[in-house]
């Protein structure tokens, strides 16, 4: 029976691993930069790099191995797709990564890790049907069944961030105009102040002001208004009983607040109770949540 279960979350800026025992608690964390504009091969090194390490520490004792990645398999070609590190994409990654590291391993998309580590460890632990959002340079998201991840026959279940909320909105890179991405997204945001403002500046400190002139305020509303429609769009659609945020953005407190209203206002009930909450498990979750996977490997298809 293997005693440790190693997850690897990859992401577009770092590359984070984690040593689980079989009770879940964690032994060994460590992150390394992604380094993704040097090219596939790199990043695959860099897998090897966090991988060895993690297993140096349990003195190269049996485990099982999940792995987190943005954007997800294709079910007819097994190759990755719409993945925000770019160099991955089209290429069989489960496959790579498996001959890189020599060991078999789970492969899930890193935002429904993110779901599947609330709902076992975080902030959904006591709900059936947990919805998880991710909120960061894009919008991602996953949900969880009675502890079970229901990835969907096309493995397209979670993915709100390319719901079209305005056919005449921003080009995503997905190739639709006005995806949910475009609009709440931290990336998205970004681009509608440059848009409207001609300024740079990061989505969480354009969230963190304190007072907003008249420009800024109307791109802020409108962020809102985008939130409100998204959310209440997946209450309406299978009702889950709680949505917990992740990412970057969901450090912003007031999502639960005047967001909570916005979403509330678009439920099509009358006394809508739907809890909107943060995350327990901080941006470990993901790295997390492959550790599970590779642990259960728990996914519904359909």
């Amino acid at each position: 029976m293997n005693k440790f279960n190693i997850g690897i979350d990859l992401g577009g800026t770092k590359i984070e691993s984690v040593v689980l025992d079989l009770n879940f608690n964690i032994l060994f964390r460590q992150r390394i930069l992604t380094e993704s504009q040097k090219g596939s091969q790199h990043v695959l090194s860099q897998i090897e790099n966090i991988y060895l390490q993690a297993i140096n520490h349990i003195e190269d004792s049996e485990h099982t191995l999940g792995v987190g990645t943005p954007g997800s398999l294709s079910k007819s070609t097994g190759l990755l797709r719409n993945s925000t590190i770019s160099c991955q994409n089209g290429l069989p990654i489960h496959t790579l990564i498996e001959e890189k590291l020599n060991h078999s391993l789970s492969i899930e998309n890193d935002a429904n890790c993110f779901a599947l580590a609330e709902s076992h460890m975080g902030a959904g632990k006591k709900y059936g049907l947990v919805f998880g959002v991710i909120m960061g340079t894009g919008c991602g998201g996953g949900f969880i069944h009675n502890g079970e991840l229901r990835a969907g026959p096309q493995r397209l279940a979670g993915e709100w961030g390319h719901s079209v909320i305005d056919p005449n909105g921003p080009l995503c890179f997905c190739g639709k105009n006005g995806c949910v991405s475009t609009y709440i997204s931290g990336t998205g945001l970004e681009e509608m102040i440059y848009d409207s403002l001609k300024i740079k500046i990061s989505a969480e400190k354009f969230l963190s002001q304190l007072i907003y002139n008249k420009e800024e305020e109307d791109i802020l509303n409108k962020f809102y208004e985008f939130y409100g429609l998204s959310l209440a769009n997946i209450i309406n659609t299978i009702d889950p009983d709680i949505i917990i945020l992740g990412g970057g953005l969901s450090n912003h407190k007031d999502l639960y607040t005047k967001g909570l209203q916005m979403v509330y206002k678009n439920i099509f009930c009358e006394e809508p109770t739907t809890p909107i909450i943060k995350n327990i498990l901080g941006d470990s979750a993901g790295v997390i949540g492959a550790a599970i996977i590779g642990k259960t490997g728990s996914i519904k298809d359909c």
